[in-house]
């Protein structure tokens, strides 16, 4: 229990930032003006008192925090005034008890005086139970501390301390407590609420104490480990060069050592130059650095790329073709660009020019054409023909600019890009390089591997690519660049500027008939567990695969065919039904595979026929999967109907609606003309349609056969069977050139076309067809669409009735 009584008038002694409790004894600097006029005023006060019996000098302690006094202050008496230890005049002033501050009031000297009331501590006697165990916790706690700072003297005066209050205020020697806590244990003046309030700060120093030695111990075990580590590699590293020093070096501590490695590896002067500063950065770096290992993988990227090494081209131009024709029935434009290849590069060889301002004579085709028509398999057998490497890069779905150049090697897991790669796996710098699928690379937010890929494909450039995580140049201007693609406009169009265009538009029969023979059966015969001879296919047969069970431009679809055929004949072998040797016939086809999937629209019955009635005409198309027969539909609606208008269905393109638009527009205006009863376009509806409703359709090619059928309908004359079309048509009736000739051309030979009506200025364009193909056609190049009208419509021998 505390309580306040016999008032007090003391000078102040101010105490900056520090606090004195109750029992403690402080040296003060007489230096200070405050602690010289207290002292100087307690002294003179003492004197003029009169007071005998060695009275000492009393003050008023008091903490100013901030300019602000505490409420509560420490009467203090000057025990001896002198020099401290430094020389400097000093009084040492001990704590007695705790003052109650009052009102300011007058006094000697220059000091401040106030008047305050002593406070008085009591503590119940006998002390309770919970009293002591706080006393013996507080003593436990002091001592902990204590031997912890090795003040071995302090524990024993702590433990001889047996009044509660003078236990509380020894707190106030701990350095560790703030001066806000000194001045809360100062203002408390319930002697045990004081002892409890110094056990709590006590206990949570003691508490932060033993985080901060454990932080420190694992810290100082962690850096003795990194140390004794780094002494034991050094000494490692001595140990090892005394060995070599002693018995030589051998290959394994060579392939350890990358400066080694690096100076007897056969590298170009830069990259030596580049990858002798990496190793001068590893030399440098700490075990525990993570660029070393960066720079470690980096050396080992670079050292097995072969950087100087290269195939030498076999310059036997007539073998080189031989090994073309027996590999590739046909594509004769491929082979022929190889061939004159290889005679410029043994030209170029012979005169020493292999090497011209830094470029080597690399070559970059594109070959454009349907599934199925061997581009993949082509750049096998170009590399087997030049006698180089080959390497296929897949990059159908590639969404990733640094699948190209590579990633930055600072990032987790960096790899170089697939061309360094592919150069890496081909183990030589003239390769042949497949890029396959070049037309579905596609782009978001990762960048546009399509704009990575202009250096790599342009023979100015690529001489010098960089990829982003080997940073040294790379010389690809001796490797041969396969793209690969089924839509031409799918390529970026400054992509396509640096690749020269070869174009594959896909086999006649004739050709399908001899790939299946030569390439197709032996390989399937193989994968049926059938030797050569237990089974063979006729000609008839073959052809009639080609013809009749298969209508495309590759041969994949024929040699599932021709699969499905030998494994129906090793199953009933098995059965015991079927007798080997076994030749099968055209005859034969029907019992093993079924009937035939595509039947020529002119072996059809008349009336079955899809032009047996008017407005249908046939024309011609390019699809991703090569040329098709595309069918297209007019009707009139009936005028009681009212519904006036073009209506277009088929899943169009706005190209091929707005050829729709003009073929009406031509009949309207040149009805007449035509003698054709044009007062029904005006009063009655339109409606054309392509079937196949599900697949897309777009271009200007089908306005040809649009204004056929529109005109079929209006005379009431068919279409005739056997004719197809196509070509753009004009306002004036000019019939304008289109693209992919060859394409339809080999279509219509396929669906039993024997006539069909092409752009005049598409008349060059005929060279690129197959002169087989051209004998089985009647081809007529027309400059109007009246040319069309005449050569596709029936006479009207007989009044047909006009489709509605």
């Amino acid at each position: 229990m505390a309580s306040t009584s016999t008032p007090l008038t003391l000078p102040v002694l101010p105490l900056d930032d520090e606090v004195v409790l109750p029992g403690m004894v402080v040296p003060l600097d007489l230096n200070d003006n405050d602690v010289r006029a207290a002292v100087e005023a307690a002294q003179a006060a003492t004197r003029s008192s009169g007071s005998v019996g060695g009275s000492k000098p009393k003050v008023l302690l008091v903490p100013r925090i901030d300019g602000t006094y505490a409420n509560t202050g420490v009467l203090g008496t000057v025990e001896q005034v002198g020099r401290l230890a430094d020389g400097d005049p000093g009084a040492l002033i001990r704590g007695r008890s705790r003052v109650r501050i009052g009102a300011g009031t007058t006094g000697p000297g220059a000091a401040l005086w106030v008047e305050g009331l002593a406070v008085e501590e009591t503590v119940p006697e006998p002390l309770p139970g919970s009293v002591t165990e706080l006393v013996t916790e507080y003593k436990a706690l002091a001592t902990n501390w204590l031997k912890k700072r090795g003040a071995w003297q302090v524990v024993d005066r702590v433990q001889q301390i047996d009044d509660v209050s003078a236990l509380a205020d020894n707190s106030g020697y701990s350095p560790f407590l703030s001066t806000p806590q000194k001045v809360e244990l100062l203002e408390t003046a319930d002697p045990v609420a004081r002892l409890k309030l110094a056990t709590e700060q006590l206990r949570e120093h003691l508490a932060e104490q033993d985080v901060a030695e454990s932080i420190a111990k694992d810290v100082q075990e962690g850096v003795d480990k990194q140390q004794r580590e780094f002494l034991l590699r050094r000494q490692l590293e001595a140990v090892r060069k005394e060995l070599r020093e002693l018995n030589g070096e051998s290959e394994g501590e060579e392939s350890d050592d990358y400066r080694t490695r690096v100076e007897a590896a056969d590298l170009p002067e830069k990259v030596r130059e580049a990858a002798l500063k990496e190793v001068e950065k590893l030399e440098r770096s700490s075990d525990q650095s993570p660029e070393g290992s960066w720079i470690r993988t980096w050396l080992d990227t670079v050292l097995e790329l072969p950087w100087n090494e290269r195939t030498e081209d076999e310059y036997d131009i007539q073998g080189a073709q031989s090994v073309l024709d027996a590999e590739h029935s046909g594509l004769e434009d491929v082979k022929e660009r190889i061939t004159e290849y290889l005679a410029v590069r043994k030209r170029r060889s012979e005169r020493g020019l292999g090497v011209v301002g830094g470029r080597r004579g690399g070559a970059v085709l594109a070959l454009v054409g349907p599934p199925g028509v061997g581009k993949t398999s082509l750049g096998e057998s170009v590399a087997h023909a030049m006698g180089r490497k080959f390497v296929r890069v897949a990059l159908g779905g590639v969404r990733d600019e640094a699948e190209i150049r590579g990633h930055r090697r600072t990032y987790v897991g960096a790899l170089p890009g697939r061309i360094v790669r592919a150069i890496k796996e081909a183990g030589s710098m003239n390769p042949v390089v497949l890029l396959d699928e070049i037309d579905k690379v596609g782009s978001d937010f990762r960048g546009d591997p399509a704009a990575a890929l202009l250096e790599v494909l342009d023979p100015a450039q690529n001489h010098t690519f960089r990829d982003h995580y080997l940073e040294v140049e790379l010389d690809l201007s001796d490797v041969v660049f396969l793209a690969t693609a089924n839509v031409l406009e799918a390529i970026p169009e400054a992509l396509l500027d640096r690749m020269e265009l070869v174009r594959l538009d896909g086999y006649t029969e004739d050709e399908k008939v001899v790939i299946a023979r030569d390439h197709l059966l032996p390989r399937q015969l193989e994968r049926a567990g059938l030797d050569k001879g237990e089974v063979t296919l006729d000609e008839s047969a073959l052809r009639k695969l080609a013809g009749e069970y298969t209508r495309e431009a590759g041969v994949r679809n024929l040699e599932r065919s021709v699969a499905r055929l030998l494994r129906k004949v090793a199953a009933q072998h098995e059965l015991g039904g079927r007798e080997l040797p076994f030749t099968v016939k055209d005859t034969d086809l029907r019992s093993l595979i079924g009937r035939p999937h595509h039947v020529p629209e002119a072996a059809q019955d008349p009336a079955e026929r899809r032009t047996a009635v008017p407005g249908v005409a046939t024309g011609l198309a390019v699809t991703g999967a090569g040329g098709d027969v595309l069918y297209v539909e007019a009707s009139l609606a009936d005028p009681e109907t009212g519904a006036a208008g073009l209506t277009l269905t088929g899943q169009l393109g706005d190209v091929m609606k707005e050829s729709a638009q003009i073929a009406l527009s031509f009949l309207r205006s040149h009805g007449a003309e035509l003698e054709l009863p044009v007062a029904d376009l005006k009063d009655r509806g339109v409606h054309i349609h392509f079937p196949a409703g599900a697949v897309p359709k777009d271009g200007p090619s089908a306005g040809v056969t649009m204004t056929t059928a529109l005109a079929s309908l209006l005379s009431g004359r068919q279409v005739r069977t056997d004719v197809a079309m196509t070509g753009e048509v004009s306002l004036t009736g000019r019939v304008l050139p289109i693209g992919g000739v060859k394409q339809k051309l080999l279509a219509a030979h396929r669906a039993g076309i024997t006539t069909v009506v092409i752009p005049k200025r598409n008349e060059a364009d005929l060279d690129d067809v197959p002169a087989e193909v051209l004998e089985k056609l009647d081809v007529h190049p027309v400059t109007d669409v009246r040319q069309v009208l005449e050569l596709a419509l029936a006479p009207a021998a007989v009044e047909v009735p006009v489709a509605a």
